[in-house]
Parts: structure tokens; C-alpha cells; sequence
């Protein structure tokens, strides 16, 4: 552009601070007042930045300070979505919108000269009349999506009006959505989708989007990495899944041919790497208790198929591939419960959900869980569901027993010795793929399973914690 002034304009921050409601999430607002643009407007605590000294993140704990007196760690700052946006006076700028859940200090109005109201409302229920800039970038937030374009019309109003949302969001990598044939499926299924956001689970061959419904509904769409898994998956939302009403999806539709199924939305964030207080802890592994036990009594139970064991038949296999990885006695550990696996008697088979652990459980801010990723279910012992979810309270009593008191009813001891094997051969199984496939979080928490598994079961008169 030379011989041309190069167009300039500013940046801006805004906060998200977020908390956990009676009902549903909860964002800080406050309302602008005075002589100030979009007086008696709700907006998010927003401001300039300063000059060339001050990044986005350190004007955003200056604003928080100054605007709503609260303090803010830079450690707890996260990026939540950008916009572009021009409003109805013809001014664009470019808005960065930052989530915060824990900070120091009462929200409150200190700048009263530009601010008459502050509160706390519900994500799913914003207050009136809202700048529709802010909006744009809630709505990109909720959505799951990263960045939009923004631009009014000079006869907009300056307050969001659903009618007029000249929201645009601009996909970021990896969340371009399916093809084209899933993505007709889908539209035919619920209507037109303005946004995909991928969230499938790295380490899984199935691709799953949420997707964005033109009027405002959620839907997660999911394509499944061979028909086994579209089968069983359609089979357990067909039978078993309704049972639990609202603790899982409904399934909307399925197409056979695209290995294709649409979900309706549940709320919550699933509870794998979440740490939670002690006591809330406690109540939330009771829930997953009562939870479990509502699948295995969605259809009573009956005799389990002669030769239907423990898999033992890969045992060999896994075990040379994991042997790298394994400390001294973990193989004899191993190997003595498979031979005592012939000695243990049928246990009667159940709805399984198949893959039972905490990245696939949810927790919603009304405490309740749910569950999802349905794939795996097919019938089976109920203690599988324990295999992989047992990780979660190893070393920790307390937590197994508040499992326990939300299931009902304590394991047999057929069933303690089961889950005992299950869980060994779950962890070697885990190691030889981890080591297939460059996955060390998979080889290590097969090792801290056989850990833990030696430490409680090993007979304690063998010094090395081998089995005679």
C-alpha cells in the first residue's frame, strides 16, 4: 500500500468470567451507563488496550481490576473466541474474548460513572437489550467455534436482535466438518447447520462434530471407523440407552450406508483430568455408581455363552509386546491370573456400556451425570464396566465405596476375582498399543494399573512380589 495511509484499528478485550449456577453456567455482565456508547446496554467487562506496552492478556486483568474489582491470575487466563466487528456507525476493531473460572475478590461496580448495573446470568437465558458485538462473541463461545466476522449494517441496531445477527463464524482448523454426504444427512435429519466443531478423541479412528443448528439447537454427529462399532452403538441407543431419559443422548437418526448417527445434546464437560473438592468428589462417584447400575438393570439379566471368560486368548501376544515396559513380576503376575482364570465361575451377562470411564462420563453443573460414546456397549459381565473406570480410585478406598453405595450392592467375590484379571490384561493390552501407536499416557497407566493391581492382590510372603 504505498504511498497509502495503511488502515489501523483497535483491539479490544473481554472477559468471560464464568461460574457454576443453581441451574446452568453463569457469565458476569454489566450495564454500560452516562455518556458512554450502548448506554443501558449489557455488555461483558470489556476495554481498550492501553498502548504497544500491554498485551491482551495483562489489559484483560487491568480491566477486571478497574471495571469489577476483582483480581486475576495471567496462569488462569484462557482464549475463548476472536470477532471481527463493524458496527452500525461504520468503526470496525477486532475483539479477543478470554474465559476466566477462578479469580479473587466480589464482582461489584466501581466505575459508576460509565456503569450502573453488574449480575450474574445464565449463559441460556442472556438479559435485554444486549450489544450485539458482545453477543456475537458469546454465541461463538457457546458454540465451540473460535473466531467470527461481525459486521452491522448502518440501520442495525446497536442491541442484538435475533432477527438481524450478522454473526459469520469462520472455521479454524480441523473443524470444517464432514463430507458432503454426511453433511446433507444430516441437514435432511434436523434442519441447516451453520457451524462444526470437531471433537472427536484423538486416540479414536471414529470422527465425531458438534454441530450448530441454524435456530439455535446442539446435535453432536458422528461417523464410526467400521460397522461393529456403528452397530453396537445404533443397537444400544435403540434398546438399552432410553432407559436412562436424560443421563444420555437420544438418538435422532442413523444411516447404515455413511456409518452415520445424529445425537441429541446432553450437558456437562466429561470428567477426565477434572479435580474436584473432596465431599463433591464422593457425591459425584456415588452418582456414576447409581448410573452403572441403571444400564446393568435396563434388561434382566441372563446366562453368559459357554466359553465366554476373560480374554485370554491375546494374553501371549500382548504381554511380548508390552514385555519392554514391564517391571520384574509383572509378567508372572499376569500370566498366574490367567491361570486362575479357568477356575472362576460364569458370570451372568448385562448391558454393557463398554468403555466405562471418566472422559466418557459427564458432569453438569446441577451435579447430575450422563453418559456417551455408546460403540462399545454389547452384553457382558457387569464388572466390566468397572475395568477401566477402576483407575479412578486406586489407592483411594473412600472413593470405591461411594461408587459402591451409588451401585447398590457390593461385588461377589467371582466378581471381585474377574475384575481383578479383567483389569491385568485391560492395563498389558493398553501398554503393547500405547507402544504401537507413540500413545505414553496409555503405557502409563497400564503400568500404574499393574502397580497398584501387585500391591493389592500379590501374595505379601514373596519378597519380590512374584508369584509362587
Amino acid at each position: 500500500m504505498s504511498g497509502q495511509q495503511r488502515h489501523r484499528e483497535p483491539i479490544d478485550v473481554h472477559l468471560i468470567l464464568r461460574r457454576d449456577g443453581e441451574a446452568s453456567a453463569e457469565v458476569l455482565l454489566s450495564r454500560r451507563a452516562g455518556d458512554v456508547y450502548a448506554s443501558g446496554h449489557w455488555h461483558l467487562v470489556s476495554g481498550h488496550l492501553d498502548g504497544p506496552h500491554e498485551d491482551v492478556v495483562d489489559a484483560l486483568i487491568r480491566e477486571a481490576s478497574e471495571e469489577a474489582g476483582v483480581s486475576i491470575d495471567a496462569a488462569e487466563v484462557r482464549f475463548a473466541a476472536a470477532v471481527h466487528h463493524r458496527s452500525p456507525g461504520g468503526k470496525s476493531r477486532t475483539g479477543m474474548f478470554f474465559e476466566v473460572l477462578t479469580w479473587q475478590g466480589t464482582p461489584g461496580v466501581r466505575e459508576p460513572e460509565v456503569c450502573d448495573a453488574m449480575g450474574w446470568f445464565p449463559l441460556d437465558a442472556l438479559p435485554e437489550p444486549m450489544v450485539a458485538y458482545c453477543r456475537a462473541g458469546l454465541d461463538t463461545y457457546q458454540s465451540g467455534q473460535v473466531m467470527a466476522v461481525h459486521f452491522q449494517e448502518p440501520t442495525d441496531p446497536i442491541a442484538y436482535n435475533a432477527a438481524l445477527d450478522r454473526r459469520r463464524p469462520v472455521p479454524a482448523v480441523g473443524t470444517s466438518g464432514p463430507d458432503t454426504w454426511v453433511r446433507e444427512f444430516t441437514e435432511r435429519t434436523v434442519g441447516t447447520i451453520t457451524g462444526w466443531t470437531d471433537v472427536s478423541w484423538a486416540r479414536e479412528g471414529s470422527r465425531v462434530w458438534r454441530a450448530h443448528g441454524a435456530e439455535g439447537g446442539v446435535w453432536f454427529v458422528k461417523v464410526h471407523q467400521n460397522d461393529r462399532f456403528h452397530q453396537r452403538e445404533v443397537r444400544a441407543y435403540r434398546t438399552w440407552a432410553s432407559s436412562l431419559g436424560r443421563a444420555a443422548p437420544r438418538l435422532v437418526a442413523a444411516d447404515e450406508g455413511l456409518r452415520a448417527v445424529v445425537l441429541t445434546s446432553v450437558p456437562g464437560r466429561p470428567l477426565y483430568g477434572v479435580v474436584l473438592p473432596p465431599a463433591k468428589e464422593l457425591a459425584v462417584f456415588r452418582r456414576i455408581g447409581a448410573l452403572a447400575r441403571r444400564i446393568h438393570e435396563s434388561v434382566p439379566p441372563r446366562e453368559a455363552p459357554a466359553g465366554s471368560g476373560p480374554a485370554l486368548v491375546k494374553a501371549d501376544r500382548h504381554l511380548a509386546a508390552a514385555r519392554p515396559h514391564l517391571v520384574p513380576g509383572d509378567e508372572v503376575f499376569v500370566r498366574e491370573l490367567v491361570r486362575r482364570a479357568a477356575d472362576l465361575p460364569p458370570l451372568e451377562w448385562v448391558e454393557t456400556h463398554g468403555d466405562f470411564q471418566l472422559r466418557n462420563i459427564l458432569h453438569a453443573a446441577d451435579e447430575s451425570v450422563a453418559v456417551i460414546d455408546l460403540e462399545r456397549s454389547e452384553p457382558g459381565p457387569a464388572v466390566g464396566d468397572l475395568v477401566r473406570l477402576s483407575d479412578a480410585w486406586a489407592g483411594r478406598p473412600t472413593v470405591y465405596e461411594a461408587f459402591l453405595a451409588g451401585y447398590g450392592r457390593r461385588l461377589t467375590a467371582a466378581e471381585e476375582a474377574r475384575l481383578v484379571i479383567d483389569s491385568a490384561l485391560d492395563a498389558v493390552s493398553g501398554i503393547a498399543f500405547g507402544i504401537a501407536h507413540g500413545d505414553p499416557e496409555l503405557v502409563e497407566r497400564g503400568r500404574r494399573t499393574l502397580a497398584w493391581l501387585r500391591a493389592e492382590h500379590c501374595p505379601s510372603n514373596s519378597p519380590t512380589g512374584e508369584v509362587p
